[in-house]
């Protein structure tokens, strides 16, 4: 899954794709890297991000959306928890609504994305952008995570959205600390275990990796952290992960191709 954000104020990428067309044509770069579905969001949800108003964030995704799900040759996501923009950017040729909420701030999208009979991506945030990293604390991350995303599956459920169009994602970096993180990776195949939908994981340049290769209360820069990432990469898909979201794709399907190649080679035993 590649990554466009149409923000000003991403942790990663913030401010470079905000016209339409750059947008659109940084879509299909991560399509000729490699990506099988880009993902569209019109706002910021890196820790203490503001909140922006519906009417703002459709205007900066649907003319994208627009653009990319008439020619990017693969399917288009749209990154909003809000359900007039995920109507909007269903009607404009979106067919996943990735929902860092699960449905908790605006329930109706559960709804709107049923009616449409689009996919739908949960995942895990404590609280909101602006306060989940307010020391956050789990007695058991894996346990209290999958709780979650079972919850909100059955709710989607619940909501009509078609069984085979499901997808969780533990929200790696989103009201976890960096042990969090790691634990979450580390028991990934438990957690796909638990879950009766394909796993998401989104680790692209995450403060952790930062943390982890910075050492010493030093985190590396973002734009050093794609070596970290790919190991990230690597680890999710082979315990357990069907999907992994990246900014860029180039390494990652670049990855999959190698691991597919080592998978074909194992012993049929």
């Amino acid at each position: 899954m590649g990554v466009v954000n149409v923000t000003p104020d991403s942790f990663s990428d913030g401010g470079r794709w905000l016209d339409p067309g750059a947008a659109a044509e940084h879509g299909r770069a991560l399509v000729a890297d490699g990506a099988d579905l880009l993902d569209i969001g019109g706002e910021s949800t890196r820790p203490g991000a503001e909140p922006v108003p519906a009417d703002e964030e459709r205007r900066r995704v649907v003319p994208v959306i627009e653009r990319l799900a008439g020619d990017a040759g693969v399917p288009v996501s749209v990154d909003t928890t809000k359900a007039d923009v995920a109507s909007a950017a269903l009607d404009a040729g979106a067919v996943v609504v990735n929902d860092v909420s699960a449905g908790r701030f605006e329930p109706r999208i559960l709804d709107v994305v049923a009616d449409a009979g689009a996919g739908y991506v949960v995942m895990h945030m404590l609280g909101d952008p602006r306060t989940m990293q307010d020391d956050p604390r789990y007695g058991d991350v894996v346990r209290e995570v999958g709780d979650f995303l079972q919850e909100r599956l059955t709710a989607a459920r619940a909501a009509g959205i078609d069984e085979r169009a499901l997808a969780a994602d533990p929200g790696i970096g989103f009201g976890k600390t960096v042990r969090h993180n790691l634990e979450l990776l580390a028991r990934l195949p438990e957690l796909a275990a638990r879950l009766d939908a394909p796993v998401v994981v989104g680790t692209s340049r995450k403060r952790f990796i930062g943390a982890i290769l910075g050492g010493d209360g030093v985190e590396l820069p973002v734009d050093r952290r794609e070596e970290g990432t790919l190991a990230t990469v690597v680890h999710a898909l082979e315990r357990g992960a069907r999907i992994v979201r990246v900014h860029d794709a180039r390494p990652a399907a670049q990855a999959v191709r190698v691991l597919e190649a080592l998978r074909t080679a194992e012993p049929a035993a």
